[in-house]
């Protein structure tokens, strides 16, 4: 989401939209946070996206966890926890490292079952 010079913003301010494009790319990085944010950096023609926020299904895997740190996004959103894979509250717990130089407000568990059931499905049919 795109801060206004007035400090508002809205759901009408999205900057970028994306999906996970892994193998349709056949690129293993293509992850939905990393296209939104390459698609946000171009759209503001910056490489930081202070006072953007994320909103992701999903519990960012550590190198999504990463990318969101150094584009110094402020607000990261997730649905559900990925204890498989996730790099924020489990596993790698990329923001709690020392050399983590910016960590986001963290906001989980936003509508976590919807989240879960759509993830449930997406996975359904990548297996199909």
């Amino acid at each position: 989401m795109k801060e206004q010079r007035e400090g508002f913003r809205s759901f009408m301010d999205a900057v970028a939209r994306a999906g996970n494009r892994t193998r349709e790319l056949a690129d293993p990085t293509a992850h939905a946070e990393m296209l939104a944010i390459r698609e946000a950096c171009r759209s503001l023609a910056s490489e930081r996206l202070t006072g953007c926020d994320l909103y992701v299904t999903l519990e960012p895997c550590p190198m999504c966890a990463a990318a969101i740190s150094t584009a110094r996004i402020g607000r990261l959103y997730y649905g559900a926890a990925d204890p498989k894979s996730g790099g924020v509250s489990v596993g790698a717990k990329v923001f709690s490292h020392p050399q983590c130089h910016h960590v986001p407000e963290i906001y989980d568990g936003i509508a976590a079952g919807e989240a879960e059931a759509l993830l449930k499905g997406f996975f359904a049919d990548k297996r199909a």
